[in-house]
């Protein structure tokens, strides 16, 4: 499937453009410049031709700011990945120096391209896209990103463009791994270290990651997907409209991968967000990973990481079967371990147990150590039976499903996990009354 990159100064409408095609609001859209620092990928189709979207940064030239050139990095990086350009210009501000000099490194880059002239919201003000001939790139299409005027011309002439490809059918069956944890731990990083490549802006000023971006990763052959998110910090540092949209895009990308990987820094320990971040992959019910970054800063002894995970199991004592593995996405240290344990992970998520397996293993462990009577009745668990994966859930069949109290269903699950490895994965467990 083809790749169209949308590229263009800042605050010209590139995102409210990739919104409007891919059909949802993945990009985040506010009327501040610079909003969009990363690649944001989605798929659109026009007239039975398929192609994914890629939306930029916008293009600033000359300036030594240190945002400014990541994001210029990465709006370059698009041009080369694409299969053709949507040059995003704005109509009302006509053809400025800015779009002459990108104009000129579209030109460089050989790739076909057509030129959108936004904020043409009538066909009055299409006469706004007569100046951009001069920029030597073909025919301008006047459009408006806000109410569509004009989009169906240009992308009339953007699947000319294009290889007709048909969609992939079904749900994708790649392994995707979402990076999720407060701003500045690592999160781009380690995605950047594993596939070798600067596919997320990486600086040391917290919260640079806005939105939720998608790698594919090759790993010995199999194709596993990287979601590198945007920090999650606490509500009360929020300040702007902006930071809202990431966290809302963070649970979608949670909501939609298999397994989460926590990344904490090393020399901050275990701290309240990351607690609520491991709730928050535990309630979507994802396999759970931590990996503890910098590991390289922290001056450590053969027990320095015996001692971590006795802090971290003693801090959140329901989730000691998650695993935690030390890393440093600087050095590269161990972060090939991550897949991996992910993959197992995720394979535990899939299993599925045979029920006669199940009520040999757990009914005499039940039968061992069953529940005090309640109410003059006791508890009889007859049968179980596991009646879903990715997430695994049991269904236990008993007389009464109100006998049996809640630390007695903690009991149940840790016989379950102690008789069958769970590690990284929640469980759920259901209650039935047998006929």
């Amino acid at each position: 499937m083809d790749l169209v990159a949308i590229v263009g100064r800042p605050n010209v409408g590139k995102s409210t453009f990739f919104n409007r095609l891919v059909g949802n609001r993945m990009a985040i859209v506010e009327p501040e410049p610079g909003i969009t620092r990363d690649r944001l990928y989605g798929e659109s189709v026009w007239n039975g031709v398929y192609f994914k979207l890629v939306d930029t940064g916008g293009f600033l030239m000359g300036n030594a700011d240190m945002m400014d050139e990541e994001i210029r990095e990465q709006a370059m990086i698009a041009i080369s990945e694409a299969n053709a350009i949507v040059f995003m210009l704005d109509g009302r501000d006509g053809a400025t120096s800015y779009d002459y000099e990108i104009a000129n490194i579209i030109r460089s880059s050989h790739k076909p391209c057509v030129l959108a002239v936004n904020k043409c919201d009538n066909t009055t003000q299409d006469n706004f896209a007569h100046e951009f001939w001069s920029l030597g790139l073909g025919e301008p299409f006047p459009i408006s990103s806000m109410n569509g005027h004009g989009t169906g011309e240009i992308l009339d002439q953007l699947a000319t463009l294009l290889t007709p490809a048909d969609r992939d059918s079904g749900e994708d069956p790649r392994l995707k791994i979402c990076f999720v944890g407060r701003p500045n731990v690592g999160k781009s990083s380690l995605t950047n270290a594993l596939l070798g490549e600067k596919r997320s802006v990486v600086t040391d000023i917290p919260g640079t990651t806005r939105d939720s971006i998608d790698s594919v990763y090759k790993f010995y052959g199999e194709e596993i997907v990287l979601i590198d998110t945007a920090g999650l910090r606490k509500r009360t540092n929020i300040k702007e409209n902006v930071e809202l949209y990431s966290i809302l895009r963070t649970n979608r990308a949670v909501e939609r991968c298999d397994v989460g990987i926590v990344i904490l820094d090393a020399s901050r320990g275990l701290e309240d967000q990351d607690k609520k971040i491991i709730n928050m992959l535990d309630e979507a019910r994802k396999g759970i990973i931590v990996a503890v970054n910098k590991w390289d800063l922290i001056e450590k002894d053969d027990k320095t990481a015996d001692k971590f995970k006795r802090d971290f199991y003693e801090q959140l004592p329901t989730y000691r079967y998650v695993p935690l593995t030390f890393i440093s996405a600087l050095t590269k240290q161990r972060i090939v371990k991550v897949v991996e344990l992910a993959k197992e992970v995720d394979a535990k998520r899939k299993n599925h147990l045979k029920t006669s397996l199940l009520n040999e293993t757990i009914l005499p462990m039940i039968e061992s150590s069953p529940t005090p009577a309640i109410g003059g009745k006791d508890l009889k668990i007859n049968f179980i039976t596991q009646v879903k994966t990715e997430p695994p859930v049991f269904a236990f069949f008993c007389n009464d499903p109100k006998l049996i109290p809640d630390n007695y269903k903690k009991f149940l699950e840790n016989q379950l996990r102690s008789a069958f490895d769970y590690e990284g994965v929640p469980i759920s467990l259901i209650f039935r009354k047998k006929n």
